[in-house]
């Protein structure tokens, strides 16, 4: 009447194997690279600046604030704070932030994911300062030297526009078409319009709304009060306007926030069928992918325990006869 120890185990092997990808590939997502921006000025010693900490002490000092953050990031979405170096003569400020549309959970996993990009030999090893951007979420910290008479804070690369530093920008696929052009820009104005507003009712600091055929994002740093958040939104709004007037998809980062949105190509044509997905995003609805991953694994689960009341009443027959 028992089932065989290998009928038991191709089950829960065939249960693990469709049920733990589901799992992760909505939180790995999250944790891709979109840029990293590094301090050209190191921790050690040299002639070209008086940051006087060590190697050692830069990078203990370091981690323990990495390990701040971390931790943090299984209990809240954005968090800032300061780590003392141990000889005093220094202190590394630093932030993370995750997307306000992905669980806490993706937001620990993606934080936990920053330091390695950090510290690995091909980004930014020994900058005083960076800023690494992923997918989900990202994390930045900068180091003044409490020593010198003067502390000015290294920041990382970015140019202005207005009052705000663009970290960087990624223009999508142009429209060549004129006609279509003229349509989509006028139909971007009214989104940017209807963005702005979203954000500046917004509490967190973040909205993701659709316009027509657009769908559009925009997320200010955690601490910002209404008025910075509104005014780099703007800025960002139109440096997309400026560089990138033509694209179909568009993100743009401002060192204080960032925004991005997608046009669905062919939406005039057929606008129930959209062609692609919001930048940053895995589809159109960031609850999209868990919901997937909930239907398969129920479905996954329902076929398996089919598969198994069938072998138990096949087992259970063959005893009767018996």
């Amino acid at each position: 009447m028992d089932l065989s120890h290998s009928t038991i185990f191709i089950i829960l092997f065939l249960i693990t194997f469709l049920l733990l990808p589901f799992s992760s590939r909505s939180s790995s997502h999250y944790s891709t690279l979109v840029y990293k921006t590094c301090s050209n000025r190191t921790s050690f010693n040299n002639n070209n600046n008086q940051l006087l900490l060590s190697s050692r002490s830069y990078s203990q000092t370091l981690t323990s604030l990495f390990n701040q953050l971390i931790a943090q990031s299984s209990q809240s979405k954005f968090f800032r704070t300061k780590e003392l170096a141990l000889d005093e003569s220094a202190v590394i400020s630093g932030l993370f932030q995750c997307r306000e549309d992905i669980a806490i959970e993706d937001c620990f996993s993606c934080v936990n994911s920053l330091p390695p990009y950090i510290s690995s030999n091909t980004l930014c090893t020994s900058s005083t300062s960076a800023r690494v951007q992923l997918q989900g979420c990202h994390i930045q910290y900068n180091t003044e030297n409490l020593s010198a008479e003067t502390t000015n804070g290294d920041e990382t690369e970015g140019r202005n526009n207005g009052n705000n530093i663009i970290i960087h920008k990624e223009c999508g696929e142009p429209i060549s078409d004129n006609e279509t052009y003229f349509k989509f820009r006028e139909l971007m104005e009214n989104a940017f319009v209807a963005l702005e507003n979203e954000i500046a009712k917004s509490e967190d600091r973040f909205c993701r709304s659709s316009y027509e055929w657009v769908e559009l994002m925009a997320q200010c740093e955690g601490d910002s009060d209404t008025c910075e958040c509104n005014e780099c939104v703007s800025d960002a709004v139109r440096f997309a306007k400026e560089e990138c007037s033509a694209s179909i998809s568009v993100r743009i980062y401002l060192d204080k926030c960032f925004i991005s949105y997608l046009y669905h190509v062919g939406s005039y044509e057929n606008p129930e069928i959209p062609t692609n997905s919001l930048p940053g995003s895995r589809s159109n609805s960031h609850n999209t992918p868990k919901l997937a991953a909930i239907v398969a694994g129920g479905a996954a689960v329902l076929f398996l325990g089919f598969i198994f009341i069938s072998l138990l009443n096949s087992r259970l027959k063959k005893n009767d006869y018996e």
